[in-house]
């Protein structure tokens, strides 16, 4: 006969706490950094839509940080646009599209406080990881489609369609950008 020992409940609730954690600490990214001067940040399904997100996330890709804060502050003020190069479609024509050489821009607020929200959990996760906050550049961002959110909109003549919403997964990697650093006085004399 198979005798199978039973543990009290507690043991395996801190058991699968236990692997759940380990699944929630192997974040998997699209890239890996060169350099060990890096700090991510990276969140999954947020109720924002991808279009107006990726092009969002694409807008502020190789800008500085500080730069990129500063440039969607600017977009939520209406000084300066989001570029729609893709997902160019639908938004209209504004004047500040002729800096990026496109003619559609947009305003899109909603993703760019995701987008503000995520810039923040990566220079935090920069501050604990001790870099130098002023040199930080996105190297790396990049928004993917999340699985769609299926609700119901009911139609004329008792027919009943698709409701969908298209949420997005996005990810940002900031690296320290090299400095350049001028030779030594004394190297200098002996050359």
């Amino acid at each position: 006969m198979l005798h199978i020992q039973h543990y009290p409940i507690d043991v395996y609730i801190e058991a699968k706490c236990l692997i759940n954690r380990t699944r929630a600490n192997r974040q998997r990214y699209s890239v890996d950094p060169e350099t060990s001067k890096h700090a991510k940040a990276k969140v999954e399904g947020v109720r924002v839509h991808f279009k107006n997100t990726c092009e969002t996330i694409n807008a502020i890709k190789g800008l500085s940080l500080r730069r990129a804060k500063k440039y969607l502050h600017n977009v939520l003020r209406h000084t300066e646009a989001i570029p729609f190069k893709i997902y160019n479609g639908g938004p209209g024509r504004h004047a500040h599209s002729k800096e990026f050489g496109v003619a559609n821009s947009r305003y899109p607020t909603k993703s760019i406080f995701a987008v503000l929200k995520l810039l923040k959990n990566a220079e935090n996760n920069a501050r604990v990881k001790g870099l130098n906050v002023r040199d930080l550049v996105i190297s790396h961002s990049q928004a993917n489609r999340a699985p769609k959110m299926r609700r119901r909109t009911f139609r004329a003549h008792g027919r009943i369609n698709p409701f969908m919403a298209n949420p997005t997964h996005m990810e940002i990697i900031l690296t320290e950008k090299k400095t350049a650093v001028a030779k030594a006085q004394a190297a200098v004399a002996q050359e």
